[in-house]
C-alpha cells in the first residue's frame, strides 16, 4: 500500500484513538470541580480514573484475542459504540458511584480501541514502516493529551456548559469516527475455529480488581496489615494461579503463555507495566498539584502541563521516523528510560512554589522519555510473533501498560491521600489549635475549595498538596528505573520489512493482497 493508502486506511482509526485517548484527559482539570460537586472524596477522585483504566486493563486481552477470530473493523466499531453509550450515562451521573460505574463501561470500550489501534495497523503495514505510522499515533495521542486538559479546563470554566459536557463532547468524534472507519476501513477477514477464552478472562479481570480494591483503601478503611489485607491479596494470588492454570489448559487462551517463553516479549510486557505507572500517575496528578496547590484554573492547569505533552509529541514523532529508516529501535527504548527516570526523579522535587520553569523541564523529560517508550515496546513485541498470534502479543503489552497505569494511580492515589492529611495536620498545628480545629477543609479526605479558606490555613492546603505530589513522582521514578534496566536487557532484532499478514508464518487462509484490500 502506498503512504496516502494507507493514511487513507488509518484515518478512521486515528480518529477513534483520539477519542479514547480524549476521554481519558479530559476529565483529569476538571475531576476536583466533578468530585467536589459530587460530594466525593480523594477516595473517589482516584477512582473515577482508575475504574476506567481496570475495565480497560481487563479488556484489552480479550479484545486482541477478539481481534485473531473476526472482523477487526467491527471489533473497533463496537469498542467506539460502547464508549459512546458509557460516555452520556456518565455525564447524566448524580453521585460519584454511578460516575464510576459509567467509567468502567467507558474503560471498555477504550481498552478496545486502544488494543485494536496497534492491531489493525500491524495487519496493513511492514514492522520496519511500522515505526513511522506509530510515530503518527504518537503525535495523535499527544494532541489528544494536550487538547483533552485544555479542552476539558475550559469546558469546566464556561458556566453555560459545566463539566457534565466534558463526557458528551466526545460523542461527535466517535460518530464520525464511525462513519470514517465504515468508509476508508477494508481489512481482509480471516476466521478460524476457536473459542473466546471467557473463563480465563472472568479470572484475570478479578484478581487485577481485588488488587486494586485492596491498594486504594489500605490505610483508609483499614490497615496495611489486617485481615482485609490478607484476604484480598491472597484472593488475588489464588485467581492468578487459577487463571495461569486455565490459560495453560485452553485450547485457545486469552493470553497464550507460550508468549513469554519469548524473552523480548516477556521483557517488554514487565517494562510496559512500569511506564504505565508513569505515564498515567502524570496525567491525573498534575491537575491537583496545578489546581490545589498554586491555586490556578482548570484551563490553566491544562495550558500548564503543555511542556509533558510537547516533549512526548517530539520524541513520538521523530523516534517513529528514524526507527523506518534504520531499522533500529533499542537505543530509543535506553534513551527513553533514561529521560523518564530523570524527569521523575526532578519532579519528586516538586513543592507549592517551585519556579515554574524548572516544572516545565521536568515535564519535559519525562513527555521525551514516555514518547520513546510507549509505542516502540509494542514495536519491538510485534516483531517477535506469527501473525496468527499478532492481536494477542499485541494486546498483552497493552495491558500490562494498563495494568501498570491502574495500579499506579490506585497506589500513589492512596499514598497522596495520606501524605496530604499529614503535611495539612503539621502545617495547621504549627499555626496553633484554633488552625488546627477549622481541619482545613479536607475532613472526611473531601476536596478542599480554596477560595473559602483564609489565607493562613489556604497557603498550608496549598503547601501539603504541593509536597504530596512531589511525594508521587518521587515513589514512581523507581518503577521507571525498573523499566530502564528491563529494556537494557532486551536482545534488539532489526524490523522485518513484510507486514504480519504477508509473512511466511501467514494463516493457510487466503489473505487479500494489498491491492485487493484498497480496491475493496
Amino acid at each position: 500500500m502506498t503512504h496516502p493508502q494507507i493514511m487513507k486506511a488509518l484515518s478512521g482509526l486515528m480518529l477513534g484513538m483520539f477519542v479514547a485517548i480524549l476521554s481519558s484527559t479530559i476529565v483529569s482539570n476538571a475531576l476536583p470541580q466533578i468530585i467536589s460537586d459530587l460530594g466525593g472524596t480523594q477516595s473517589s477522585y482516584t477512582w473515577v480514573v482508575t475504574a476506567a483504566l481496570l475495565s480497560m486493563t481487563a479488556a484489552t486481552p480479550l479484545w486482541g484475542k477478539l481481534s485473531d477470530l473476526f472482523s477487526k473493523k467491527l471489533l473497533v466499531q463496537i469498542s467506539l459504540v460502547i464508549y459512546v453509550l458509557g460516555s452520556v450515562v456518565a455525564g447524566m451521573s448524580q453521585n460519584t458511584g454511578t460516575l464510576i460505574a459509567c467509567r468502567v463501561v467507558q474503560g471498555i470500550g477504550v481498552g478496545g480501541l486502544s488494543a485494536l489501534a496497534q492491531i489493525v495497523m500491524a495487519a496493513m503495514i511492514s514492522p520496519r514502516e511500522r515505526g513511522r505510522y506509530s510515530g503518527y499515533l504518537g503525535a495523535v495521542f499527544a494532541v489528544a493529551t494536550v487538547g483533552g486538559p485544555l479542552l476539558g479546563g475550559v469546558i469546566t470554566d464556561t458556566e453555560w456548559l459545566g463539566w457534565r459536557w466534558c463526557f458528551y463532547v466526545g460523542v461527535p468524534f466517535a460518530i464520525i469516527a464511525l462513519i470514517v472507519l465504515q468508509r476508508t476501513l477494508h481489512l481482509p477477514v480471516v476466521r478460524r475455529d476457536v473459542k473466546v477464552d471467557w473463563l480465563g478472562a472472568f479470572l484475570i479481570s478479578g484478581a487485577v480488581s481485588l488488587l486494586l480494591i485492596w491498594v486504594t483503601q489500605a490505610g483508609d478503611s483499614y490497615e496495611w496489615i489486617s485481615w482485609q489485607t490478607w484476604a484480598m491479596t491472597g484472593g488475588a494470588v489464588l485467581l492468578g494461579l487459577l487463571f495461569v492454570l486455565v490459560e495453560s489448559r485452553a485450547s485457545d487462551p486469552i493470553i497464550p503463555l507460550r508468549l513469554f517463553r519469548n524473552k523480548t516479549i516477556s521483557l517488554a510486557s514487565a517494562a510496559s507495566l512500569f511506564v504505565g505507572i508513569a505515564m498515567f500517575s502524570g496525567t491525573v496528578f498534575f491537575s491537583q498539584f496545578f489546581q490545589l496547590a498554586r491555586g490556578e484554573s482548570p484551563t490553566m492547569s491544562g495550558i500548564l502541563t503543555i511542556p509533558m505533552i510537547a516533549g512526548l509529541f517530539v520524541s513520538s514523532t521523530v523516534s517513529g521516523q528514524v526507527i523506518t529508516k534504520t531499522g533500529k529501535w533499542k537505543a530509543w527504548l535506553v534513551s527513553g528510560g533514561v529521560l523518564l527516570t530523570a524527569g521523575l526523579g526532578l519532579l519528586g522535587t516538586l513543592r507549592y512554589d517551585t519556579p515554574y520553569w524548572h516544572i516545565a523541564l521536568y515535564m519535559a523529560l519525562t513527555g521525551l522519555g514516555l514518547g520513546m517508550m510507549m509505542q516502540n515496546l509494542v514495536l519491538a513485541t510485534q516483531n517477535q510473533v506469527a501473525p496468527e498470534d499478532l492481536g494477542a502479543a499485541s494486546s498483552v503489552v497493552t495491558f500490562f501498560r494498563s495494568l501498570g497505569g491502574a495500579m499506579g494511580v490506585s497506589a500513589l492515589g492512596a499514598v497522596m491521600a495520606n501524605r496530604v492529611t499529614h503535611y495539612v495536620q503539621d502545617g495547621l498545628a504549627a499555626l496553633g489549635p484554633k488552625a488546627a480545629a477549622l481541619g482545613g477543609g479536607t475532613a472526611g479526605g473531601g476536596i478542599p475549595d480554596l477560595d473559602k479558606l483564609p489565607a493562613p490555613v489556604r497557603e498550608v492546603i496549598e503547601s501539603a498538596y504541593g509536597h504530596g505530589v512531589g511525594d508521587v513522582f518521587l515513589y514512581a521514578a523507581p518503577f521507571a528505573l525498573l523499566g530502564l534496566v528491563l529494556v537494557v536487557f532486551i536482545r534488539e532484532v532489526a524490523l522485518k520489512s513484510k507486514p504480519a499478514a504477508h509473512a511466511p508464518a501467514a494463516s493457510p487462509e487466503p489473505v487479500a493482497s494489498a491491492e485487493a484490500v484498497v480496491k475493496a
